[in-house]
């Protein structure tokens, strides 16, 4: 479980300002659900999507979705796994590779997260942020994440990751502008 604990230079839970933000989430709550629950939604609901709210801050480390106060999923992903960590609670990243448009290519990966609950071990999450299609919620033990794979080349991809995936990283670094990211969204080859 360490691993799943640990700061990392995009993962970065020991930076003052998550330490902050994470002891202000918790405030007097005790249970890990209660404090999960509350940094899910934080970063759902407050913290924005990039390509949604079209923003040109492109985000990777946690502690700059948290100060630009956006990102793509996988930075949300980043944020929401340091927050929890920062509460020492375990927490780690998860990808599925969808369709953008629903319907064939192009396809690209989607990134969330699992947290590490008392009562039902991994439990996934995922905190994108809601819009007209799309509902995400933390209703342990039931997982309603905001997309659901289907079709021969979508995919929930097997694992819990401790820190991003390298191709994600790569993306997030590379680009400036959300139109560029987006244009330019990480994807892996599924082999049916």
């Amino acid at each position: 479980m360490q691993q799943y604990l640990e700061s990392s230079e995009f993962i970065n839970c020991n930076a003052a300002e998550i330490i902050t933000m994470a002891r202000q989430l918790k405030g007097n709550l005790n249970s890990d659900i209660d404090i999960s629950r509350a940094c899910f939604e934080y970063v759902r609901d407050v913290i924005k999507h990039s390509w949604d709210y079209q923003t040109d801050i492109v985000t990777c480390k946690a502690s700059d979705v948290l100060k630009y106060n956006t990102g793509f999923c996988y930075a949300k992903s980043h944020l929401l796994a340091a927050l929890l960590r920062a509460n020492k609670i375990p927490a780690g990243l998860c990808y599925q590779r969808i369709s953008l448009s629903g319907e064939g290519t192009p396809y690209c990966l989607h990134g969330l997260n699992a947290v590490y609950l008392q009562d039902f071990g991994w439990y996934q999450m995922d905190a994108r942020g809601n819009k007209n299609g799309v509902e995400a919620k933390f209703t342990p033990p039931n997982v309603q994440l905001a997309f659901t794979t289907k079709g021969r080349f979508e995919t929930d991809i097997q694992g819990i990751w401790p820190q991003p995936l390298p191709i994600i990283v790569k993306t997030l670094l590379k680009y400036n502008t959300c139109k560029e990211v987006y244009a330019n969204l990480p994807d892996i080859e599924i082999y049916s």
